[in-house]
């Protein structure tokens, strides 16, 4: 049996290329970044390299990459590291400082904020996006304070792949900024944006920007946080010089090889992002044509082209998900199950849908790598299952 693989937006497949290029530097240039002997100075050309390559990319300076672990750790250093930072610098009058973020955040974002707000570091305000799964910039707005000092916005859901206004964000951040002489910083969690979506930091005008490599077909294990020129931000690990003293440690030469090649590899893929939203829109097509009762879930906005978010009324997501797996073929929910009990996923939730709808979501993620024949296999598999399930159900 073919195993079929929809599931990318949890994981990509690292591709031949960047294996090829990360090879090098598991066996031959082997050494510390940090030493001054030429097999150290092999390697940290290497980094300066891949350095130079993402920062072309994101079209910032070099200094203003900092390489981590990956997108979890970026996230919470761009957080927690302007929270500290903002007691490093500022003497506050009991005035505990604000964060602005949305409802449907990654984890990430999500539990580290609330983290902090139970530590009493800061006060959080959580936008709910609308029932199309887009944050209004006026709502962010809205929830500005006078001790507000970062707003965390994603550039692309996770789970539904809407696409927010980041830009709209940022350019009303800044002009607040110039207008109040205020200092609100804004950073975006653009994980899943990274191979779909303009990358231009400028052009979106953020401060602060997430990345990984293991979501465009690059290794698990590094990541990237784009920190603007005169961004306060305390280092979350300390110890040696490493990335502009902001993250110590000795860095990860090889996986920093190949984000720089998977990067290199997604800069021009505008064919293959169009050949995977015609492949989504067959899927979804098929799918609402041959199953009844089955909704996509924020389809009215605009989205990415590798992520489709369907529910499928009176059928489990778990239970979706296992008789899938039992033909071969992986997908996920937005669904956990725990102590016995089914909780709907954070994300629909917060845009209004209801539980039954939300239970049986089932989030089908494509990549450049996706085929005909494995969508058509889907979609001759699926209704089969729906059906049988559905049969099975208590709720009629």
């Amino acid at each position: 049996m073919k195993r079929i693989y929809l599931d990318n937006s949890a994981t990509t497949r690292v591709s031949e290329d960047v294996m090829e290029a990360m090879k090098p530097y598991f066996t031959d240039i082997f050494g510390n970044p940090s030493s001054i002997h030429s097999f150290g100075q092999e390697a940290r050309l290497a980094i300066d390299k891949a350095r130079k390559t993402v920062a072309g990319f994101l079209n910032c300076d070099v200094s203003e990459i900092i390489f981590t672990s990956g997108g979890t750790e970026s996230d919470n250093l761009a957080i927690k590291g302007v929270v500290d930072q903002y007691y490093k610098d500022v003497i506050p009058d009991n005035v505990l400082p604000h964060i602005i973020t949305t409802a449907f955040e990654h984890h990430a974002v999500l539990n580290t904020v609330k983290y902090l707000e139970k530590l009493g570091k800061i006060e959080a305000t959580y936008v709910n996006p609308d029932i199309n799964g887009l944050v209004d910039p006026k709502k962010i707005a809205a929830a500005i304070k006078e001790n507000t000092i970062l707003i965390s916005v994603m550039y692309v859901n996770n789970e539904i792949g809407t696409i927010q206004p980041i830009k709209q964000i940022g350019e009303l951040v800044g002009r607040l900024n110039a207008e109040n002489k205020s200092k609100i910083f804004f950073h975006t969690d653009a994980v899943q944006a990274a191979e779909f979506c303009p990358m231009d930091v400028k052009e979106l005008d953020v401060d602060l920007l997430t990345m990984t490599a293991h979501k465009i077909h690059g290794p698990k294990g590094v990541g990237v946080l784009f920190v603007k020129k005169g961004i306060p931000i305390k280092a979350q690990s300390t110890g040696g010089d490493q990335e502009f003293r902001i993250r110590a440690g000795t860095e990860n030469v090889a996986a920093i090889v190949g984000l720089a090649a998977a990067v290199q590899q997604i800069s021009n893929n505008q064919y293959q992002i169009s050949i995977i939203e015609k492949l989504r829109d067959k899927l979804e097509t098929e799918l609402t044509k041959k199953i009844p009762n089955s909704i996509i879930n924020g389809k009215a906005a605009e989205r990415t082209s590798h992520i489709s978010n369907t529910s499928f009324i009176n059928a489990e997501g778990e239970a979706i998900i296992l008789n899938l797996d039992m033909e071969g073929i992986a997908v996920s929910s937005g669904s956990a199950c725990t102590s016995g009990s089914l909780e709907p996923s954070h994300v629909l939730t917060s845009m209004g849908i209801p539980a039954a709808q939300a239970h049986g979501s089932i989030r089908f993620s494509l990549s450049r790598e996706t085929t005909v024949e494995e969508i058509d296999r889907v979609i001759e598999i699926l209704p089969g299952i729906i059906e049988k399930l559905r049969q099975m159900s208590p709720i009629k």
